[in-house]
């Protein structure tokens, strides 16, 4: 009789254990907090990448100018009589359609302290009633050169203050962060599109519905100009109520997925630049 029960004891033990053990799949609420996070990733570095483009015009002289097509406009001006500080905006009107395919309306303005190579100097970039695809972005960039690396590859800390994006609901994103961008291609060069970079960090805000997430950079986020998204790296999800998971951009391949882990479980979604809560695209 006690061996029958140790057995059964040992069985159910290691039922248990296994129970225990499982991740939970990912769910919709998971999904729901990456899709969330991902759009405001992407929609930050897409205003990141209109900085860049901006700055080239701003150094070498330009008082104006426009970028692929005539969206936006670019005005240049110093205040004083010294070439810097540069101001700089980026005008987008009552609205048009630009740099991969998006729909953009309001301004950035974009302020320069010095030479975007020079150690120390700042560049600070807000958004004035800015839209991306129906979606108000706000925020506040400071952008400090730190100099180069061992590597001799320069770094930048990049800071969001007063992330938010709002929808035509009222409902918000809040996103702030902390991070440094190593410049691994193209920096040096007068071609904002050959520019690629390592990003590392930290960011915490709200999600949609309202819970608090913290995101850490578990392996550096691939950046390139040329790539529509994030093209590699993963994030480690710590969202309110929800099992931690992972959100991973791939190996280098400039696509639209990305792929969710928890466990042994795995999803894969689709990057965009709109909410599929607000658009039946």
């Amino acid at each position: 009789m006690k061996t029958k029960t140790l057995i059964l004891f040992l069985a159910l033990a290691g039922l248990i254990m296994t129970s225990c053990s499982k991740s939970d799949p990912i769910d919709t609420k998971a999904t729901d907090s990456a899709d969330d996070v991902a759009l405001s990733e992407s929609l930050y570095d897409d205003a990141f990448a209109s900085l860049e483009i901006a700055t080239v015009f701003a150094e070498v002289g330009k008082k104006s100018a426009s970028t692929l097509d005539s969206c936006p406009l670019i005005t240049i001006n110093s205040p004083g009589e010294d070439f810097f500080p540069r101001n700089i905006v980026i005008d987008y009107g009552t609205g048009c359609t630009g740099l991969f395919d998006v729909e953009r309306s309001g301004k950035i303005l974009i302020t320069l302290s010095g030479p975007r190579g020079t150690t120390g100097s700042e560049r600070i970039l807000t958004f004035d009633n800015y839209y991306v695809n129906g979606a108000k972005v706000e925020g506040t960039f400071t952008i400090e050169n730190l100099g180069p690396n061992p590597d001799q590859n320069a770094v930048f800390a990049v800071s969001l203050a007063g992330g938010k994006i709002t929808f035509p609901d009222s409902k918000v994103i809040t996103r702030e962060f902390t991070r440094q961008r190593e410049y691994i291609a193209g920096y040096g060069t007068w071609n904002p599109w050959d520019d690629e970079c390592l990003i590392t960090g930290m960011s915490a805000g709200t999600t949609l519905d309202g819970k608090t997430y913290t995101l850490t950079i578990t392996s550096p986020l691939q950046w390139s100009a040329t790539c529509r998204f994030l093209k590699g790296g993963t994030i480690g999800f710590d969202v309110e109520g929800i099992e931690p998971f992972v959100l991973n951009y791939g190996e280098g391949e400039c696509d639209a997925l990305a792929t969710l882990s928890r466990g042994d479980e795995t999803k894969e979604i689709t990057l965009r630049y709109w909410h599929p809560k607000y658009h039946d695209k």
